[in-house]
């Protein structure tokens, strides 16, 4: 009986103990100033706020239906048609992008969703000197600074698609490296004025990289508007200085046969094994928009010619490791003719783009057979050095400022050679794609 005397009594005093702390405790807190409290809760709050204030969210969707001349179109018209199809439907873009802004430093993040799938789009940070406010850098993943149409913004993009030469010399449009830019803060008179200088990876954003080199892209560029706002104008003049690693010791280039037809000759060296072949564009480009009363005119336009490494089948840009490289020089270029219909939500688009990706041969000398001269191996060319001009007609209705809807069609016309064996291009293929679209845009 003691023994649980005793533990009773113990219990009960640590009881009583903690009852006191308590109340005293609650004593304590009711002789703080409720307003203090609130005060700081307030602030926290808004300190919270200020945080979640740098961070935006924004993107877009794009659903359309397509049609093309044929089953199995190949096609830039967002990809090519299906085996046994010439009509689909997709989600072309689906865009979520988040963009946190600090004082000198900004987060970039953005995906696309698909029906294919899910992807990185942007995935960067950009960091600008506190000093002067002159200097940026940005690292990671980003839009390559070439030209305008690289860079404009699919969702605002009056056509659906970005011309073909673009697709092929800069597919995907984002590569992986680091970019300093110089532009005068916007309270300067000198901020109409950008120079961007970046060094890539040169294989794409999603791809690692395959050899030693890194490509250089220089660009610069102006844009100013009226006073009045009226006239608004940009122009702008891009480099790129770049290469590709030969996977083999045989690369071809463009020279003349015995019989003076161009074609790929043969060059076979060992130290051709592990070079570099030369990959160069020079660009110009320039944009106008005039608001007149009967609405907006814009006339853009760009022209891009250079020298291109790629393969026996293919002018892509390389994103892994090619065999036998094939040189060539190419050129193209596009323009706009952009017209909103008085203050209306209504526009017109024109597009007009060309991409001749073997500026050396054309017509039937594409194809045509090659003799060989004094021992020297020459091929002969094939479909992928066929010259592409496309015709876009589209219209345009902004419903509100987050809806878009637009019809538009490509007239598709290549370049015909009676030499090229079984295929069709002794005429104009069945390729042309009429495309519905509309856009959801936060």
């Amino acid at each position: 009986m003691s023994f649980k005397r005793n533990v009773l009594l113990t219990a009960t005093g640590l009881m009583l103990t903690l009852g006191v702390s308590i109340t005293k405790l609650n004593a304590q807190e009711s002789t703080e100033n409720p307003i203090d409290t609130l005060a700081r809760s307030v602030v926290k709050i808004q300190d919270d706020l200020a945080h979640l204030k740098k961070l935006k969210f924004s993107g877009y969707i794009q659903a359309q239906y397509q049609v093309a001349d044929s089953i199995g179109a190949a096609s830039y018209a967002g990809g090519n048609f299906p085996q046994y199809s010439d009509k689909r439907f997709a989600v072309r873009r689906g865009r979520l992008k988040a963009v946190y802004t600090g004082n000198w430093s900004q987060y970039v993040l953005q995906i696309d969703v698909t029906e294919k799938g899910v992807g990185i789009k942007d995935a960067y940070v950009k960091i600008t000197d506190p000093w002067t406010k002159w200097v940026s850098l940005t690292a990671g993943v980003f839009n390559r600074p070439f030209g305008f149409e690289v860079e404009y913004s699919s969702s605002s993009r009056e056509s659906p698609e970005r011309g073909r030469m673009s697709q092929i010399i800069f597919p995907g449009e984002r590569d992986l490296g680091a970019m300093i830019t110089l532009q005068a803060p916007k309270t300067s008179p000198w901020n109409f004025l950008k120079a961007d200088f970046a060094v890539i990876n040169g294989t794409g954003g999603t791809a690692s990289d395959f050899d030693f080199q890194k490509d250089i892209i220089a660009r610069v560029r102006a844009d100013k508007s009226s006073k009045n706002e009226k006239i608004k104008w940009g122009l702008g003049a891009s480099y790129y200085d770049g290469g590709v690693r030969q996977g083999t010791s045989k690369v071809y280039t463009i020279n003349a046969d015995s019989a003076g037809l161009n074609a790929f000759k043969m060059n076979k060296d060992t130290a051709n094994f592990g070079a570099m072949a030369k990959r160069q564009y020079v660009g110009v480009d320039g944009q106008v928009s005039i608001d007149f009363p009967f609405g907006i005119t814009t006339l853009r336009g760009e022209y891009i010619q250079g020298q291109q490494p790629g393969t026996s089948t293919s002018t892509t840009s390389p994103s892994t490791q090619p065999g036998d490289v094939y040189v060539r020089n190419f050129n193209g270029a596009y323009f706009y003719f952009v017209q909103n219909i008085m203050q209306s939500k209504h526009a017109i688009v024109v597009k007009y783009d060309w991409y001749d990706p073997n500026t050396s041969i054309s017509g039937d000398n594409i194809g045509a057979k090659i003799l060989a001269f004094q021992g020297t191996t020459y091929k002969t060319t094939g479909t992928q050095d066929i010259t592409y001009t496309t015709l876009g007609l589209g219209y345009i209705y902004k419903l509100d400022s987050n809806v878009k809807f637009t019809v538009y069609y490509d007239k598709v016309t290549n370049e015909k050679s009676i030499n090229l064996g079984s295929s069709a291009y002794w005429k104009d293929l069945k390729d042309n794609v009429l495309t519905v679209r509309v856009q959801y845009k936060f």
